[in-house]
């Protein structure tokens, strides 16, 4: 059951809906997960409930922070690696090495 609910809300992510009908669906959905009893879903509905209107703003230009959220983390790593490079441009080097550099050599 749980599994399907799942489902169900990652179909309407992708469904091409404007952001008034999102909500709706998703507390719709919400509806749905009350009903089942299920108690694995209590903690996501809280978070949902508080962000709601944040969360269904990706409707209106279906864009997300993904690419930068990405960016970032591949930095944080580079970072831990590089530990210990005291001269800082070896670091932004190492940066755009392992970004680019796949490119570079191929």
């Amino acid at each position: 059951m749980a599994y399907k609910l799942c489902n169900e809300l990652t179909d309407i992510f992708e469904d091409g809906i404007s952001k008034n009908v999102a909500t709706r669906k998703i507390n719709d959905w919400k509806k749905k997960v009350e009903d089942s009893s299920l108690k694995c879903f209590n903690k996501f509905i809280s978070t949902l409930d508080k962000y709601i209107n944040k969360i269904t703003n990706y409707f209106i230009n279906r864009q997300t922070s993904g690419f930068a959220e990405g960016l970032n983390n591949k930095i944080k790593v580079i970072k831990r690696r590089c530990y210990g490079i005291l001269n800082v441009k070896h670091l932004f080097q190492r940066i755009y090495l392992n970004l680019e550099g796949h490119s570079l050599y191929r």
